[in-house]
């Protein structure tokens, strides 16, 4: 009996969507293995095409090396600061627009033409501004999510509906009391939304 049972959940658990997903999932992960092998020896070239086992040598050597480590340490840490720096400096100015037609009319502009601006095109002037050493690569990282930021801060403001401001003036809020209580909590997905896009602009801008 207890076999039996065994032997249904087994087979309950094979037919299940989740157990299929795995299937393909780890099943891509070997066919994509065996090709890259056979593509690499009939290459014959490591330098241009490692196989398999060589590449995953030298990744364990590298991320058990203390000098490799210490190295993507101060790349995160910059990555995290300039994320901090994009992230309160966009959110303060995204509200602004999306509160106010005069900041939108005022700083909207100024905020698609800067954007438009390849970020290579920073990079000389960041080094003038700010010299040689981490002043540089922050703001680069910095500037490269705050626009993410902006953006979908002020989205988020201006698609708030029209009726929880009614409805907040209705109980006598305040407007810092609507600010904290409808504003913050209604845009917030769309803050994290464009944090989460800065800090994966910010490691493209690390190069």
């Amino acid at each position: 009996m207890e076999g039996k049972i065994k032997r249904n959940r087994l087979k309950k658990m094979m037919e299940s969507e989740e157990f299929s997903q795995k299937i393909y999932k780890y099943g891509f992960v070997i066919i994509l293995l065996i090709v890259w092998q056979i593509a690499s020896t009939k290459v014959g070239i490591p330098l241009l095409l490692p196989t398999p086992k060589s590449t995953f040598t030298e990744f364990y050597a590298n991320i058990t090396s203390a000098k490799v480590m210490t190295n993507i340490g101060i790349t995160m840490s910059r990555v995290v600061r300039g994320w901090l720096i994009a992230v309160l400096v966009g959110v303060p100015i995204g509200m602004a627009m999306g509160l106010s037609k005069i900041f939108k009319g005022i700083l909207g502009g100024v905020v698609n033409s800067l954007r438009q601006i390849p970020m290579m095109a920073w990079v000389p002037l960041s080094i003038i501004w700010l010299g040689i050493g981490d002043g540089p690569t922050l703001f680069m990282i910095a500037l490269n999510g705050v626009f993410q930021v902006i953006m979908n801060t002020s989205s988020g403001v201006a698609s708030i509906d029209k009726d929880y401001y009614n409805a907040a003036k209705s109980m006598g809020a305040s407007k810092m009391s609507t600010f904290a209580n409808v504003v913050v909590p209604a845009s917030m997905p769309h803050i994290l939304v464009g944090a989460r896009l800065a800090i994966g602009a910010g490691w493209m801008s690390v190069i």
